[in-house]
């Protein structure tokens, strides 16, 4: 394959290069394929652990927002429970109010609980650009066996 040159000259026209031949042994092309394959390997695994950093970061930032998030919602959910116990109290006893307001609460935490697991089975976390690379490496491959 010949790679076209600029004109020394300056006419603007670009001039074929000369074609090299290569003079390695099959033994040394063959170092030089399991070579590469292992450079490509780590650059795979590097990419994969740039990605996996970036996006463990992200989802550490926003996974420390929600728990501030659900501190307070707990300590507002806590209060209003009691609010309700006391509510509940003026037309029963105190014991049952608090009874039937920790009934609710197990009825709201056994349906996220069920939610929750439905969704983490339903996740499927990908790395694209990794993926897609590696589509483009196994391609590469293919081309160099033929």
């Amino acid at each position: 394959m010949t790679t076209p040159t600029p004109d020394p000259m300056g006419t603007g026209e670009h001039l074929a290069a000369p074609p090299v031949e290569d003079e390695r042994s099959l033994g040394e092309i063959f170092s030089d394929v399991a070579n590469d394959l292992s450079m490509l390997i780590k650059q795979e695994m590097e990419l994969a652990k740039t990605e996996m950093k970036a996006e463990a970061k992200k989802a550490g930032k926003g996974a420390g927002l929600l728990g501030g998030a659900g501190l307070a919602g707990y300590m507002v959910l806590l209060f209003l429970s009691l609010t309700a116990v006391f509510a509940l109290d003026e037309g029963m006893p105190l014991w049952l109010a608090a009874l039937i307001v920790t009934a609710v609460w197990a009825v709201i935490a056994a349906v996220l609980a069920v939610t929750g697991r439905s969704a983490i089975r339903q996740s499927n976390p990908q790395l694209p650009k990794t993926q897609q690379t590696l589509k483009e490496d196994a391609a590469w491959a293919r081309a160099q066996k033929n």
